[in-house]
């Protein structure tokens, strides 16, 4: 499930990107990738939802790492809502730059904490 997981942010980004270069050059294509991205959030809860459910199982006495499981579990949640809110704000023709830097932020930590600290990685 990690490897979905990782896929589905990666096609994320890109759909992000794509999406808001559209929108800058006032196409049509920004708002149908606009929708299909929509539709990738739903894969990335999906395959984040099961990881979640993998730590869980490991049992809250012995996972010493509780603490960082929920806020990469937010941090994921923020980069979800920084990148509807930057092609929101693009599509509406209004500065985003705020939600750059939040998903940049966001971003770094919950992969920090995905590949470098919580034990089930690649």
């Amino acid at each position: 499930m990690t490897h979905l997981h990782i896929t589905s942010w990666a096609l994320g980004l890109i759909l992000l990107i794509i999406a808001f270069v559209m929108y800058k050059k006032g196409s049509k294509a920004g708002k149908i990738l606009h929708m299909i991205l929509r539709l990738d959030y739903l894969l990335i809860l999906y395959s984040g939802g099961d990881l979640i459910a993998e730590y869980m199982s490991i049992g809250f006495p012995e996972f010493p790492l509780l603490g960082e499981l929920i806020v990469k579990l937010i941090a994921g949640l923020w980069v979800i809502v920084a990148m509807e809110m930057i092609l929101v704000k693009t599509s509406k023709s209004k500065p985003a730059t705020s939600y750059w830097v939040q998903l940049i932020i966001a971003a770094a930590i919950a992969i920090i904490l995905g590949f470098f600290r919580l034990p089930i990685s690649m």
